[in-house]
């Protein structure tokens, strides 16, 4: 269960990262690139933070295939996606979703404490997501008021919680998943964000 979220976490973030990269119109090795390091860049940090070295995209060569086949995929069809805005916000969803899970255990298989675990599942699910805004030019969607970062520790919250009650253990890692998913959509939806320092006239 944790190997096929972690791979479609990595599927997901992938597509994600070629998206944006087509819509940055880069040539076909920048796009790989961004794939890339949008799928592995928030695994990599969190694997660096807990010692756990080689990092896991590197003892598995697994991950290299699946970021190259996803991204092979969204450029082939490409053109076959209506709605570019739509559909990188879905698979950038669905990705934060799933990497929050994948950081959070792996933060429990090295005994860490809930809060440093939560605190990696968002490190996992939004760092990836950071060097590809950075290489495209794009201020971090974490680092703007847009809530997602805070649907991870949600997530996290969730899924901590829910360890405390005789359930499925897959079941608490897909309900947790899901509301990481549910939170971000229904925050971009209603235009739910957190407050700023600013006011309209400083903005402005």
């Amino acid at each position: 269960m944790f190997y096929t979220i972690d791979i479609l976490g990595t599927i997901a973030f992938a597509i994600s990262g070629v998206l944006i990269a087509i819509n940055k119109k880069m040539d076909l090795f920048g796009i790989l690139i961004i794939a890339f390091v949008t799928a592995v860049g928030g695994g990599t940090l969190r694997d660096l933070l807990i010692g756990s070295t080689p990092v896991s995209w590197m003892k598995d060569i697994t991950y290299t295939y699946v970021v190259l086949g996803a991204a092979i995929f969204a450029i082939l069809f490409r053109r076959k996606i209506n709605y570019l805005r739509t559909s990188l916000f879905l698979f950038d969803t669905i990705g934060i979703g799933l990497y929050t899970l994948v950081g959070i255990e792996k933060g429990l298989n090295a005994e860490l404490h809930p809060i440093i675990c939560i605190a990696l599942g968002t490190i996992t699910a939004s760092f990836g997501g950071v060097i590809r805004d950075i290489l495209c030019n794009e201020i971090p969607v974490i680092f703007r008021k847009e809530i997602y970062a805070t649907a991870c520790i949600l997530g996290g919250v969730t899924y901590f919680l829910l360890r405390e009650f005789p359930i499925d253990y897959n079941y608490v890692f897909v309900i947790a998943g899901i509301v990481v998913i549910v939170v971000r959509l229904l925050a971009v939806k209603f235009k739910i964000a957190l407050p700023t320092i600013y006011s309209k006239e400083s903005i402005n």
